[in-house]
């Protein structure tokens, strides 16, 4: 067997193997022989089949097997032994005919080479890093709707702001007809609100579906609807009210506060507004920092040139599924994937360069500290280690969730990494503020 290869250019190669009789002539013959040993062919007895039938019956189909078993194994190791960082799958050279009666094969392959590049991880601008910030109108109106959610229902003749209103939705079109009990806070601008205020039980009011309630999300929910239809739904449905509630404000004493942390975890009010700022800015923190890991992207993406083998990769798409594509179809999949791609091939040369590899260990302390934190959260503030071991060894023995983990775990080290080594500067505001200024809301 001899492999050899030919690099059209810096990202585009042509590998090929020529395979003779030598290479396969033992195994296929092995086989025939076994199948000699227990073919029922009509005429002969079983084991004394003529070796020259089981060779015509069989030959070809044994020789293509055994062959393209060789031809993964060598091109596999030839890959491996030659260093060569490839892009996608290597394809068999497009119009090659194959003469499998002949004792001698040969067999290309394209293949796209990784590029070469640097990775400038600090250009002339620096990235803003979000410092959010829980301000006193976000505390207390956290407080507030923690107030109403565990205070008492009153019952009320009218409509007014802020009151719960319960009642039957219905479009016969589109087969709506549930009952629902909606907080008037998620009713979204005046013009529907207005329709509400001052309404009696009995009263009926018509309403559009598009723009009723500040999140789509609230849509799909009190019209138990899929958030994918819910999205697309735009139609006027009747709404006939049939209670209406305020809710009386709970008392902030004791008896609340251990409803809500455990016992005696919070014992004034002055620690309920530390304790909810202190789990706000965590939450906060999460979303800085996803930001801020989405920005960094976009830099190394946008500010490292290199070329890719475009050609092949278009190619290989088009033949890497299940079912074929077109040559649109792959182009326009391409262009969509380019960034991810590139991003990868950053990602990964960050990775093997600064030594940020997860390992075993690194996965075991880490899911071994999410249960802990999960295990807290129910009351089991002192596991053993044994108990956590236990789940450890189960949550491991899951290759989705150590996949999961370990993007999580990877994504954790080039943050920390990104935020030694990328030109930052650190904006403070507060969510709300962060929230227009990122998403212009």
């Amino acid at each position: 067997m001899n492999i050899t290869r030919i690099n059209k250019d810096s990202l585009n190669a042509m590998v090929t193997i020529n395979i003779e009789k030598k290479d396969y002539f033992e195994k296929v013959e092995k086989i025939l022989l076994d199948y000699r040993k227990s073919a029922n062919i009509p005429g002969f007895r079983k084991g004394q089949v003529p070796m020259g039938l089981i060779n015509k019956k069989y030959g070809k189909a044994v020789t293509s097997e055994e062959i393209n078993k060789i031809l993964q194994e060598s091109l596999g190791n030839y890959l491996k032994d030659e260093k060569l960082d490839i892009l996608g799958n290597p394809i068999p050279l497009e119009g090659e005919k194959i003469d499998w009666g002949s004792e001698k094969f040969t067999f290309s392959f394209e293949i796209g080479l990784s590029p070469v590049f640097d990775v400038k991880l600090k250009g002339r601008k620096a990235i803003t890093q979000y410092n959010i910030l829980a301000d006193d109108k976000l505390i207390n109106d956290q407080i507030i709707n923690i107030q109403k959610q565990y205070g008492s229902l009153i019952s009320k003749n009218k409509v007014s702001e802020g009151d719960e209103v319960t009642g039957q939705f219905f479009n016969d079109n589109k087969e709506i007809d549930l009952t629902s009990t909606i907080p008037l806070d998620k009713i979204k601008g005046k013009y529907n609100l207005k329709k509400f205020i001052g309404a009696k039980v009995g009263d009926i009011i018509s309403l559009k579906t598009k723009d009723l309630f500040k999140e789509i999300n609230d849509l799909a929910k009190y019209l138990q609807l899929d958030l994918e239809i819910a999205k697309a739904l735009k139609v006027d449905v009747i709404f006939t009210i049939k209670e209406i509630n305020s809710r009386g404000l709970a008392d902030l004493d004791q008896e609340l506060f251990d409803k809500l942390f455990g016992k005696d975890v919070v014992k004034t009010t002055t620690e309920l507004k530390e304790k909810l700022k202190s789990d706000a800015e965590k939450q906060f923190t999460q979303q800085s920092d996803q930001k801020l890991l989405n920005d960094i992207t976009t830099y190394l993406v946008d500010n490292t040139k290199f070329k890719l083998p475009a050609e092949f990769l278009k190619k290989w798409i088009r033949t890497a599924g299940e079912e074929p594509l077109s040559e649109d179809q792959a182009k326009e999949e391409y262009e969509k994937s380019e960034k991810s791609m590139r991003y990868q091939l950053i990602e990964s040369k960050l990775i093997i360069e600064n030594k940020l590899q997860i390992n075993f260990d690194d996965l075991k302390k880490y899911a071994g500290e999410m249960i802990k934190t999960q295990m807290a959260q129910f009351g089991q503030l002192n596991p053993s280690e044994k108990e956590v071991e236990d789940i450890v060894a189960r949550v491991l023995s899951n290759k989705d969730e150590v996949k999961r983990m370990s993007e999580q775990l990877t994504s954790q080290k080039l943050l920390t990494f990104y935020k030694d080594n990328v030109k930052l500067k650190t904006k403070k505001l507060n969510y709300d503020a962060f929230v227009k200024e990122v998403y212009g809301k």
